[in-house]
């Protein structure tokens, strides 16, 4: 029988009633003689009472500071209890089902706490379930050490789940349920012409999510991709066929030239920083923001100057740091990197030039650039990012 992984996020096992749909979707699959492997986020959002957020939100409450190692012990608990939910709504529904933690589906990651990084799977407990016809449901986001101490995977963690167990158990497909019928070809809260896509590669879906859209994480992209497993992104709420993502087809290099966009990505927040290069104080610079864990995007360097982009969460860090170094600089707040996606665009000329056009006939100030084979972003100013991704959408025929 095949085997299938089965994400469900956070809205998807809300309540009563979508776990319903979710209940659906399993059954769906078991009786298409598939054999479900499902993989659940904790239930709800901010605000629910064992969201991941809520329980953050909680300790910060109780404790001015909490160690790392007590923190993903706690924010485990939010998936653990939709795997128990899970699985004894299926019990209950006459289909044999087994809650399974992190650790219990044998996810060892290093000890890095809070975005841990997986060593090696352990699996046996699940193909031991799977041999009993027992439907495995998996709390996602975590693991554990080869210590026995509980580990998270970061932000999104359970699309990694997913991608980790996808690949280990040689899955035929990793389906991600969330409250969407696919991924789109722009965010739809700032483009209305926003379309579901129904095929894409690995790399156009993990150059999106790097980008800033919300679609499914980077490593999860990364994992399904090193395993060569097709993703699907559906939504637990209808049965629109969503969002194909497989190694690049046919079908997408037989896109028309006019079509050799995919998608639009935006990511908001960004300061851009213009810093004077003085002597050798100016060769340890790079060096420096590293050691301070900030990241820096869209880098330009040039004889007497560099430029380049951080996220507003480090804006002040960076001036203190600058400032204390005795670093001249100057800085543009309030903007937005907008990305665009598209494997078919390598060595084809003039798609700079369709979006300096775009946006200069729409008066929409380009501040830098920066492309890959793939990709090109353009920093724009927040206040222009609805405009702008609407003009490209229209250019590139998306």
């Amino acid at each position: 029988m095949n085997r299938v992984i089965q994400k469900f996020g956070g809205t998807s096992v809300a309540t009563r009633e979508s776990r319903e749909r979710v209940l659906d979707k399993i059954i769906d699959s078991v009786k298409s003689s598939e054999s479900p492997i499902v993989v659940v986020s904790a239930i709800g959002r901010k605000g629910s009472p064992y969201a991941t957020d809520t329980l953050i939100e909680f300790i910060n409450n109780c404790v001015e500071s909490i160690e790392d190692r007590e923190y993903d012990l706690l924010l485990s608990c939010g998936e653990i209890i939709s795997a128990v939910v899970i699985a004894s709504l299926l019990n209950k529904k006459g289909y044999k089902s087994r809650a399974l933690t992190g650790t219990q589906a044998g996810i060892i990651t290093d000890a890095h706490y809070k975005d841990a990084d997986l060593l090696y799977t352990q699996p046996e407990g699940i193909v031991y379930c799977l041999n009993q016809g027992i439907i495995p449901v998996i709390a996602g986001f975590q693991g554990t050490t080869e210590q026995g101490e509980v580990t998270t995977l970061g932000r999104g963690g359970s699309d990694t789940t997913a991608a980790i167990l996808g690949m280990a158990l040689n899955a035929s497909r990793i389906e991600i349920y969330t409250d969407v019928d696919g991924i789109m070809t722009a965010d739809p809260r700032v483009c209305e012409k926003a379309k579901i896509i129904p095929q894409m590669s690995y790399n156009e879906v993990f150059q999106m999510a790097d980008s800033g859209a919300k679609v499914i994480h980077p490593r999860a992209v990364e994992y399904a991709m090193n395993g060569n497993i097709p993703l699907v992104i559906k939504n637990t709420f209808t049965d629109e066929p969503g969002t194909y993502i497989i190694q690049k087809t046919k079908q997408l290099a037989d896109k028309p030239i006019s079509h050799i966009i995919t998608s639009i990505a935006h990511k908001n927040d960004r300061v851009q920083f213009t810093i004077q290069n003085h002597g050798d104080c100016d060769k340890n610079l790079l060096d420096d923001i590293a050691k301070e864990n900030i990241s820096i995007d869209l880098i330009n360097i040039f004889p007497y100057y560099k430029v380049f982009t951080i996220d507003k969460a480090y804006q002040l860090q960076l001036e203190h740091l600058l400032r204390l170094n005795q670093h001249a600089y100057s800085l543009i707040g309030n903007c937005s990197k907008v990305t665009i996606i598209g494997e078919r665009m390598t060595g084809v000329p003039g798609v700079m030039a369709r979006i300096v056009k775009a946006c200069q006939q729409a008066n929409i100030e380009i501040l830098q650039t920066a492309d890959s084979l793939t990709t090109i972003a353009c920093l724009i100013r927040e206040t222009d990012v609805a405009q702008a991704i609407t003009l490209l959408h229209e250019e590139f025929n998306l």
